[in-house]
């Protein structure tokens, strides 16, 4: 009877951790659909049609006059976005929302804080597979691309992937790095934190 008992636990548990399994799934998909849907609905910022002037002068952008001026954004579905990031090692094109909470993480990566224009950046999302699931395989001298709302790109190469605690706050918002990407373990014990440098193409891009 003991033996009956043991072994009909042992089938409820693995019946629960395969709905949980499934669920953890289906909440990915979901959010890979969201993200893809945000994506066709920003539309990129219109090309300036003035002619050229003869000997055209080079225009210094607003926010290295004033880094620290408000990152532009642009309103999706009632959220509002800062721009749009590019993994190309991973094949991923993802919005970025300007801030983060959980619903909104349900959706797309974060802002967790910092500014492009501060070169302090910092974005999370959940380890969904078509999200920020596969970062941990990166490696130095990846490429990733951040587009602001306005259409400004910033070049970053990854310079190292890291696992730091759960608990460790401070340490994963400290460090002389321009854009920083994280996520959980899988189980949430730890973090996985990519840190980039921007690179000279950057400039070109302004």
């Amino acid at each position: 009877m003991r033996r009956k008992i043991l072994i009909g636990g042992g089938l409820l548990l693995l019946a629960a951790a395969l709905l949980l399994a499934g669920g953890n799934f289906l909440e990915a998909d979901r959010a890979a659909l969201a993200s893809e849907q945000v994506l066709q609905q920003m539309e990129p910022p219109a090309p300036a049609e003035a002619d050229p002037p003869e000997e055209p002068e080079e225009v210094v952008p607003a926010y290295v006059l004033n880094p620290d001026m408000e990152m532009p954004e642009t309103e999706v579905d009632g959220h509002r976005y800062i721009g749009v990031l590019e993994i190309p090692a991973l094949e991923l094109e993802l919005p970025i929302m300007s801030q983060w909470s959980y619903p909104n993480l349900k959706i797309a990566p974060c802002r967790y804080q910092g500014s492009a224009y501060q070169n302090d950046l910092i974005l999370l999302a959940h380890n969904y597979s078509r999200h920020f699931g596969q970062i941990h395989t990166l490696e130095p001298g990846d490429t990733v691309c951040f587009t602001d709302a306005d259409g400004t790109r910033f070049m970053y190469e990854v310079s190292l992937v890291e696992q730091l605690e759960r608990t460790a706050i401070e340490e994963m918002e400290s460090g002389d790095w321009d854009l920083t990407l994280f996520t959980c373990t899988v189980g949430g014990a730890a973090r996985v934190t990519v840190r980039c440098q921007q690179t000279d193409d950057n400039a070109a891009s302004r």
